[in-house]
């Protein structure tokens, strides 16, 4: 079984094909410091074009997400030990309330939007990581484990910096990758600081189609794209 990737549309000869509003795709992670995938989330397409991709991610939805190899959840293990053990993946359900994700073309972050339950509108959480990769199931990338949370007043603070800084000393991020991903993050606040989009595009007061159904998580989920394969 494959990703349904729903009607695309075509810009003109080579140009990017975007995905139709309602498109099922996978969002996926490899592994830092590796080749395999080992985080997929099947979303919905909000929107697709040439300056935004917004999905949706739904409650309940079907995911892939790393564990320890006895198990446990990754954020159970003391940080020390954390990024050392073995690891595999187990396929799990997203709880909680769903999260709308925001990606602008070659920014190396995307913008994550969480609701409490009743649509309270929670914080926006900017995930740095690799520009993502667009192939025809979807969009790959690489989390670089630094984010920074914004909340409703506009106030911005660094997020998971302990983890940061314990993927270096693990070789997971060598000092060069660093600098550029804390550097990512630096540009990613001054988005902020000018409320600049998407921030300032109202998405906080979005809402999902009530007519759309969760996309399934594809037997294949881990498949090597064409364009990577040779």
């Amino acid at each position: 079984m494959t990703a349904d990737c729903g009607a695309a549309r075509r810009g003109g000869s080579g140009a990017t094909e975007y995905w139709a509003p309602g498109s099922h795709i996978l969002w996926r992670y490899r592994e830092n410091a590796g080749a395999d995938f080992h985080i997929c989330r099947p979303v919905t397409v909000v929107r697709d074009d040439a300056d935004l991709l917004a999905v949706w991610l739904a409650p309940g939805t079907e995911c892939v997400r790393p564990v320890l190899a006895d198990g446990t959840p990754i954020h159970q293990e003391p940080l020390e030990s954390r990024y050392t053990k073995p690891r595999r993946v187990r396929r799990d359900r997203w709880f909680g309330t769903g999260v709308l994700k925001l990606a602008q073309p070659g920014r190396p972050w995307s913008v994550w939007l969480f609701w409490e339950s009743g649509w309270r509108f929670k914080n926006w959480y900017v995930n740095l990581e690799e520009p993502l990769a667009r192939w025809a199931g979807g969009v790959d990338s690489e989390d670089h484990f630094l984010d920074v949370v914004v909340y409703p007043d506009r106030s911005w603070d660094w997020r998971d910096e302990d983890e940061f800084a314990e993927a270096q000393r693990a070789g997971l991020m060598d000092a060069g990758t660093a600098t550029r991903v804390r550097e990512a993050g630096r540009r990613a606040v001054e988005v902020v600081r000018a409320w600049d989009l998407p921030f300032s595009g109202g998405w906080e007061h979005w809402r999902p189609d009530p007519a759309w159904t969760v996309p399934p998580l594809p037997d294949d989920w881990d498949r090597t794209p064409a364009h990577l394969s040779s």
